[in-house]
């Protein structure tokens, strides 16, 4: 079984006031527009297309809702960090995206999507400092972990933690590749301790991960 395959568009909105109803459990992800939000939505849902893929930053304009078999929502947020597009359209997404994330009750979680090769930027600082009062958990997917040899990898993700830990245990952290698929069934087990499911039907989280080039 896997917890975000066979997950479904509904909706999509780009002002507060087009927000639907709430109707289950929604799971955001987030994340500045070239850190790879995109790939790692389709690779964990096993889809495709099911989120778009572009190479202009910034193209993901509004929020998407994909329902999930077990009724909860994936909630695709906009990319932020965008900086060719006019300011007034920059400050529509930020009031969307913080409008949505410290008001919508029905969100339980956020996955804080940041590129493994410049992890905690600013804005993800800032999307950090906007969700933290909320008390809801965190989960950052360093992504594009490929790109880095294995000790590189497991120096990151050693040294986000170290970063993020005086924040608690509502923020954690690990790796992921779109391009490898790895890192896929660590956040389905977070995310189904998030909407209090059963994981044992879930993939196992496999004991190594294979990132970066053969023998580095």
């Amino acid at each position: 079984m896997s917890l975000f395959r066979n997950a479904k568009f509904e909706i999509s909105i780009a002002k507060p006031g087009d927000l639907p109803v709430p109707d289950g459990p929604e799971i955001a992800f987030a994340g500045r527009s070239n850190a790879g939000k995109s790939s790692a939505i389709n690779t964990i849902a096993d889809h495709t297309r099911l989120a778009y893929v572009s190479k202009t930053p910034g193209r993901t304009q509004l929020i998407n809702f994909f329902r999930l078999d077990c009724g909860a929502v994936l909630v695709d947020l906009p990319g932020y960090g965008y900086a060719k597009v006019p300011e007034a359209i920059r400050r529509q997404w930020v009031s969307l995206l913080e409008n949505y994330l410290r008001q919508r009750e029905s969100l339980v979680g956020l996955v804080l999507i940041m590129d493994s090769r410049h992890p905690l930027t600013p804005l993800d600082r800032q999307m950090i400092d906007w969700f933290l009062p909320s008390g809801r958990p965190i989960h950052v997917l360093l992504t594009k972990a490929d790109k880095l040899t294995r000790n590189e990898a497991a120096a990151t993700l050693a040294a986000v933690r170290r970063e993020l830990a005086p924040l608690g245990a509502q923020i954690t952290a690990q790796l992921f590749s779109s391009l490898k698929k790895v890192g896929t069934e660590e956040v389905e087990h977070t995310v189904a301790g998030w909407l209090n499911l059963p994981t044992e039907a879930l993939p196992a989280i496999p004991a190594t991960a294979r990132l970066g080039g053969a023998g580095k």
